[in-house]
């Protein structure tokens, strides 16, 4: 296979915590020298918010777009990475002035037939959809965080991730092969994360969590409770709300396939109302107790924590 050369211009669309992650592992390859845009919707927002984003821009080097199409003008790579809800809205925002050829790589957690869509538009534009699927929290792998990557386009875009020092890894099929694992994965990843949040709060109210984590390490020796609780519970208040959003697809990804999203929309109940606290969970330490009494006090409630 001849060599294949870097991207010269990436524009994202999205600029959150995978995406500023991407750069910065990008940046740490020493071959890396694209130009690098960016385009948020948070900078269409009211100015604090506008501000703080623009501010991401500046501290990591990349140029403002004032649309998504400016973004993508001139591309060699478009990264998608919004929320679930706005990804086709993301694939149509760029088709105007989307590069001949470009790839786009949408790495959003949304309903694989939704994916289909987007990449019927983005081949109407001449562009080339990749199907990506991020299987890990970006953190700490950053851009070596793991990929799955399908449709037509996957084989030709991999050694493009390769000059960018991505891992990803081919799944043979069309688009929606790899998001379907994605989407399949998240009802058991962020069910646990949902079922963490109601029992360690029921817990807590009751003043029996400790005792009730102790006795899930006895059941599950070596899974660590305690700890897990207190990180699952720190994902939730920091990203409910995108979380929320992928579980609606998820349930819709279950109705299309036959079945009743039951679980599903039942996650998106968790973590929609402990997004919407909107909380930092380091200002509450690393402790299971402590995170779950700040998001009670937060609903209303008040923690009989046993003495």
């Amino acid at each position: 296979m001849a060599d294949v050369a870097p991207p010269a211009r990436i524009a994202f669309i999205g600029f959150g915590e995978a995406a500023r992650a991407f750069l910065a592992g990008w940046r740490t390859e020493a071959t890396f020298a694209a130009e690098v845009v960016a385009y948020d919707i948070k900078t269409d927002g009211p100015d604090a918010i506008r501000s703080a984003k623009l501010a991401d821009y500046a501290n990591d080097g990349v140029s403002a777009a004032a649309t998504p199409a400016e973004a993508a003008a001139g591309a060699d790579v478009v990264v998608s990475v919004v929320t679930a809800d706005q990804a086709h809205a993301a694939a149509l925002s760029v088709v105007e002035d989307l590069a001949e050829n470009a790839f786009f790589l949408d790495c959003n957690s949304c309903a694989p037939q939704m994916k289909v869509k987007s990449a019927e538009k983005i081949a109407a534009a001449g562009g080339r959809y990749v199907d990506v699927a991020v299987l890990a929290p970006v953190h700490p792998r950053l851009h070596r965080t793991p990929l799955l990557i399908s449709g037509t386009h996957a084989e030709a875009a991999a050694p493009v991730l390769a000059t960018l020092g991505m891992s990803a890894e081919i799944r043979p099929g069309p688009v929606g092969a790899a998001s379907s694992i994605k989407m399949v994965r998240s009802i058991m990843i962020k069910g646990m994360e949902a079922l963490v949040c109601e029992c360690v709060l029921a817990g807590r109210l009751a003043g029996v969590d400790e005792v009730v984590l102790a006795t899930l390490e006895d059941t599950f020796p070596g899974f660590d409770w305690p700890k897990r609780s207190a990180y699952m519970l720190e994902r939730v208040m920091t990203h409910g709300i995108r979380r929320a959003a992928e579980m609606r697809e998820v349930a819709l990804t279950v109705d299309l396939l036959g079945l009743e999203g039951r679980m599903a929309r039942a996650i998106v109940g968790w973590q929609q109302e402990i997004g919407d606290l909107r909380l930092k969970a380091s200002d509450y330490g690393a402790d299971h107790g402590a995170r779950a009494d700040a998001i009670l006090a937060a609903l209303g409630k008040r923690a009989e924590v046993a003495e």
